[in-house]
């Protein structure tokens, strides 16, 4: 069942008030305010906006579709994953089915309705220079060297604390001892 914008909005306002909307008639109340639960969730990360149906429909790229799948497949949840980005849970799922099936190039939807075999006008497929198990690699070489590269900050912040820190930590010792010299030097 598809719900309108306003039908979204007042549920998730009246969740967010700690009350429930009517459950439509045909409809699980436990699957129904799992829903709500999802709204809200993807209101207070995107916006309330995005609870609004989409006019068009937007053109993910493979390598978009794969970042998603790999993140399923690493171990995050499917709901997190989809909720994250604003995608809904059912089009992750088909997306992960289809990686397991096909491989990279299972992510590769093309839109529309297939050419007719035996087409005159039918254009010829461009060979890649990449095979999409190369291509694979690739995308998972570049997030692994993103993380790498976070990684790398993360450990040379924490080098230059702890270098604080023992600056400070002698500063101060130098100052007691100061004090305590001088505090000898009088008697």
């Amino acid at each position: 069942m598809k719900y309108d914008f306003m039908f979204k909005l007042n549920a998730v306002e009246m969740y967010r008030s700690g009350q429930w909307i009517d459950t439509p008639k045909g409809i699980g109340q436990k699957n129904f305010r799992k829903r709500i639960v999802q709204w809200s969730k993807i209101a207070d990360i995107h916006g309330l906006d995005y609870l609004r149906h989409p006019t068009s429909c937007k053109e993910r790229s493979a390598e978009y579709r794969y970042k998603l799948v790999a993140r399923v497949l690493a171990g995050e949840s499917q709901k997190s994953v989809a909720i994250s980005e604003g995608i809904d849970g059912g089009l992750l799922s088909k997306w992960v089915q289809l990686y397991k099936i096909k491989g990279y190039e299972g992510l590769n939807l093309k839109k529309g309705r297939k050419s007719k075999k035996g087409n005159s006008m039918s254009e010829e497929k461009i060979p890649t220079d990449l095979t999409p198990s190369e291509r694979e690699e690739l995308i998972r070489l570049r997030a692994e060297t993103e993380y790498l590269k976070a990684e790398n900050e993360a450990i040379k912040k924490s080098i230059a604390l702890r270098h604080e820190k023992w600056a400070a930590e002698l500063k101060a010792k130098k100052q007691q001892s100061s004090k305590n010299s001088g505090a000898k030097d009088s008697n």
